[in-house]
């Protein structure tokens, strides 16, 4: 085994489902399994032993469930956790994302065997995300965590690099997040009022079969309506429109959403965030804020730079309160950034850029 490889632990309660994980993971030299349990408590007594740097656990379980494991390592033992689980209906999308809020950083569907194609994307996804999980600081979180108004989010001063030409008004948002994106987003869309002047537009990347449940978990967490965007739709005010699975989110000539199947990845993503920033910037000119959120990868760096270029703002969430600072960071050293601010700052400054006097 690799001296520097990655130590993982299973929490799993299907032996056959554990059995493919562990071949999965075999596959290369980098991570090791250092141990396995059937649920939540036997994994939380074997921590101290094990010493994991990844923890990947299942959502139903005996004894302890993976929302309450999650809230438990967090107390006692933070560190990076995937939720791998197979469950798509609403009741169970909502319990993982609230494993997320909880302090889990990204969620993987549960493994089942099919074509060799299909084995080994998975097997490079899982691999991937275990890896780049790896390298994620995590921090203790109480059990009981305060309740923030809109209020306590005080507007702190960021890092400002560039210059934008007056309080131009802003007639469309455009958020762009990957890893860690869940988290961030119900902390950025839960403070937005019902009474929100501008449409906002969001492009995710999350593992295939979640999209359904992330909108309607922010549903049940925002003030503003929350939905996957429709081929032809006007955007409205007050409401959060996702770009859906494997199509990018674009605007006709007429302003109406255009889904692009056609295109295919960009900046090795289906939905492309700079896809969504390219096409809003070239119907919104000035009238175009983005917003490019914690994620892997450099997916939304050029997207932020036409934006830029076309007059709007741009915001960049900071390292400190990212979960993985690649792509806000690839924008910034692109010069495309003009704001870098902390997550509960982007909240009170997106607010003082749209509502105008």
């Amino acid at each position: 085994m690799s001296k520097f490889s990655v130590k993982v632990l299973l929490v799993e309660d299907s032996p056959v489902v554990l059995a493919i994980l562990k071949k999965l993971l075999a596959a290369t030299s980098e991570i090791e399994v250092v141990g396995t349990a059937s649920n939540g408590q036997e994994a939380l007594d074997k921590i101290p032993e094990l010493q994991p740097n990844v923890i990947c656990t299942d959502l139903h379980m005996r004894k302890m469930d993976g929302l309450e494991f999650t809230k438990q390592v967090m107390a006692k033992h933070p560190l990076p956790i995937l939720v791998i689980s197979s469950s798509v209906q609403e009741s169970d999308t909502n319990t993982i994302f609230q494993l997320l809020q909880a302090g889990a950083i990204d969620v993987f569907p549960k493994p089942a065997m099919g074509t060799p194609s299909e084995y080994d994307r998975i097997k490079q996804e899982l691999i991937t995300k275990i890896k780049v999980l790896s390298g994620v600081s995590v921090f203790t979180k109480p059990l009981k965590q305060p309740v923030l108004s809109t209020a306590a989010l005080p507007l702190v001063q960021g890092r400002i690099l560039g210059s934008h030409s007056g309080l131009s008004s802003i007639r469309m948002v455009a958020v762009g997040a990957s890893t860690g994106g869940p988290q961030a987003l119900q902390k950025l869309f839960s403070h937005l009022p019902s009474h929100f002047p501008a449409p906002v537009i969001c492009t995710q990347h999350i593992s295939e079969g979640f999209l359904p449940g992330l909108v309607s978990w922010l549903a049940t967490e925002c003030q503003v309506k929350v939905k996957i965007a429709q081929d032809g739709e006007i955007p409205s005010p007050g409401t959060i429109y996702f770009a859906p699975e494997k199509c990018h989110l674009e605007f006709s000539s007429l302003g109406k959403f255009t889904l692009n199947r056609a295109t295919g990845v960009v900046d090795g993503h289906c939905p492309s965030v700079t896809v969504m920033f390219k096409s809003a910037a070239q119907f919104y000119s000035k009238g175009i804020m983005g917003v490019l959120l914690t994620g892997m990868g450099r997916d939304g760096a050029t997207g932020m730079q036409a934006i830029a270029q076309a007059g709007g703002i741009t915001i960049a969430q900071d390292e400190a309160s990212s979960i993985v600072f690649g792509m806000p960071k690839e924008a910034i050293a692109l010069g495309a950034v003009q704001h870098i601010l902390p997550i509960q700052s982007i909240v009170p400054f997106v607010l003082s850029r749209v509502f105008v006097r």
